[in-house]
């Protein structure tokens, strides 16, 4: 990623989001946490999206270093034997 500024908000809904600093467009990333969640995080649920988005940040960062999965089809068929 390049060195932009980003800022964490949190929508009218609830939800918490990600996004370009000063701009008004959809987020880049929203996280939706379920009522109970919610009801169990109180103040500290920013905090903790922020964690997440920070984990993320940095995933994409490293995401040169990871090697691809391979797709389903890509997995060679394992032959069995059946007696």
């Amino acid at each position: 990623m390049s060195s932009e500024t980003f800022e964490i908000i949190e929508l009218a809904n609830g939800d918490v989001a990600l996004r370009r600093a000063g701009e008004r467009d959809d987020p880049l990333v929203r996280i939706h946490f379920s009522e109970e969640s919610t009801d169990f995080l109180r103040e500290h649920k920013i905090a903790i999206a922020k964690a997440m988005l920070e984990a993320g940040i940095e995933a994409v960062q490293n995401i040169g270093d990871l090697e691809p999965e391979p797709l389903e089809e890509e997995l060679e068929p394992i032959n069995h034997t059946i007696h």
